[in-house]
């Protein structure tokens, strides 16, 4: 990488050595970018260092292999919002579930976009409802850019692009009503505003928080031995919470 200067949104930290930390942040251009972070812990840098915060962000590096150093200067702090039960479990979430999915240094422009639209929604809107259909969109996203899109536009049973109720779990493609109605209970619910750009309801969204939860546990964290899902439970819990 050489050497990098860009804006930033600050992904994850990870304590390294006594006094510093690896952090990783999502770029506009180059990607998902890892620096090591002299000082991180110190009063000066905790708040900067903030999953969701965006920074400028200068990275340097003697060798490709090297990991960089990286200097961090506040650009816009979201810590604030990390007194708020909810919109924290949200900004929690949404940046682990990038850092832990992502390549490194691998453009993703339009998950780019995505992420900052998405963490402005999760501080901005006036009731979770602005944002919490964004994040389903958001992850399916994620699972689209990385090779593991859903297939909603026809029936996988009869090609029909009409009744499209469900999907399946097993192919990840839409199935009708009329096809699926001998194993509907096996097959996943397909909420209408995945489909098209609606402004749904919360068991809509709840629906489509399954779907996109189901594929990636399978796709990215049914494996690990650190669960990364538990922060996305913290938030279903609160948004159910909240509704009820």
């Amino acid at each position: 990488m050489g050497s990098l200067r860009t804006s930033a949104i600050i992904c994850s930290v990870r304590s390294h050595g006594e006094h510093g930390a690896v952090v990783r942040s999502l770029t506009p251009e180059n990607g998902l970018v890892s620096g090591y972070v002299r000082g991180a812990h110190s009063r000066t840098m905790r708040p900067v260092l903030i999953p969701s915060n965006i920074v400028q962000a200068d990275y340097r590096a003697r060798t490709e292999d090297q990991l960089a150093s990286m200097t961090a200067e506040l650009q816009m702090s979201r810590g604030p919002f990390l007194g708020e039960p909810l919109a924290s479990a949200a900004l929690d979430w949404v940046t682990a579930l990038t850092a832990a999915t992502l390549p490194e240094e691998h453009s993703y422009p339009q998950i780019h976009s995505a992420l900052s639209a998405l963490l402005d929604a999760i501080c901005s809107a006036p009731s979770a409802k602005g944002w919490a259909a964004a994040l389903v969109r958001y992850e399916l996203l994620l699972l689209s850019e990385l090779g593991f899109g859903l297939a909603l536009d026809r029936c996988a049973v009869t090609g029909s692009e009409d009744d499209l109720v469900y999907i399946s779990p097993k192919s990840a493609n839409a199935v009708s009503a009329f096809a699926g109605r001998e194993y509907k209970e096996r097959l996943l619910p397909l909420p209408p505003f995945l489909k098209q750009p609606l402004s749904p309801e919360w068991d809509d969204i709840f629906d489509g928080l399954r779907v996109t939860g189901f594929f990636l546990k399978r796709h990215f964290f049914e494996d690990r031995r650190r669960d990364v899902m538990a922060a996305r439970t913290v938030l279903v819990d609160r948004l159910k919470r909240m509704v009820a």
